[in-house]
């Protein structure tokens, strides 16, 4: 499996062009997720006038394009709307560290059950969640989910009395890596150990298929940014994550 981490320079693109293909809309050299899947759009490392004018008649006048953590500065007419500091932190090898919790799976009523260490149980979540994780998200604000989102990857959650409180998946998906994504805990569930539970069992399983895992955190979130690093995450770059109208 290829480690390249440079393809971790273009996340979006490289994802659109490999795994997430599927999900792609195309114009000319310019690339974007369907929007029920994700925001986010592509252009080449050094985009061109022509570029930039796919992008726009592909994503159409007056709306967003999401250039995640794209670098590239777009024509001037192309109105800011956001800019966000973050960074990229990335597992720092393909053997789980002694936080990440072992995973066992046995069958149960309503799915599979991940088993962990700590005791918690970790299940699955498809397309008969949707509406759980959309108000999970609209009540946490994790970053940018939608009706598809829960389709790039595994998406894990946990429920208290039948309740979802947490989740976390995979979005993502460069060559060899995928990134874990939509990390939160319901206010009223904090402090129980739950995101690390579902980060851990997303890294086992990522790692179990021969490819490693890596994440996007806002600079601000520390709290974020210090879990990941208890469960070995490290920092590789800054990035700052960027959106714009197109006139």
């Amino acid at each position: 499996m290829n480690h390249d981490d440079q393809v971790l320079d273009d996340p979006v693109g490289r994802s659109l062009r490999g795994r997430h293909a599927r999900f792609a809309r195309r114009l000319g050299r310019a690339a974007a997720y369907l929007p029920e899947a994700a925001t986010f759009s592509a252009v080449s490392a050094d985009p061109d006038a022509a570029e930039w004018a796919d992008l726009a008649g592909l994503i159409g006048p007056g709306e967003l394009a999401d250039m995640f953590s794209c670098p590239a500065t777009p024509p001037p007419d192309w109105q800011p709307v956001f800019s966000l500091e973050g960074r990229q932190m990335i597992w720092p090898g393909t053997a789980r560290s002694d936080g990440s919790p072992a995973e066992t799976e046995t069958e149960t009523e309503t799915g599979t059950e991940i088993g962990t260490e700590t005791g918690a149980g970790v299940v699955e979540l498809g397309a008969e969640s949707v509406a759980e994780m959309l108000d999970l998200v609209a009540r946490t604000r994790p970053g940018p989910f939608w009706p598809r989102t829960h389709e790039l990857g595994t998406y894990l959650g946990i429920r208290d009395n039948g309740r979802l409180v947490a989740m976390a998946g995979e979005r993502l998906r460069p060559p060899g890596w995928t990134e874990i994504s939509a990390v939160c805990t319901a206010s009223e569930a904090r402090g129980r150990g739950h995101a690390a539970r579902l980060v851990g069992a997303l890294v086992a399983r990522i790692v179990a298929r021969g490819e490693r895992p890596f994440l996007h955190v806002a600079e601000a979130n520390t709290g974020a940014i210090a879990l990941y690093e208890r469960l070995g995450f490290t920092t590789r770059k800054q990035v700052t994550f960027r959106g714009f109208r197109i006139p």
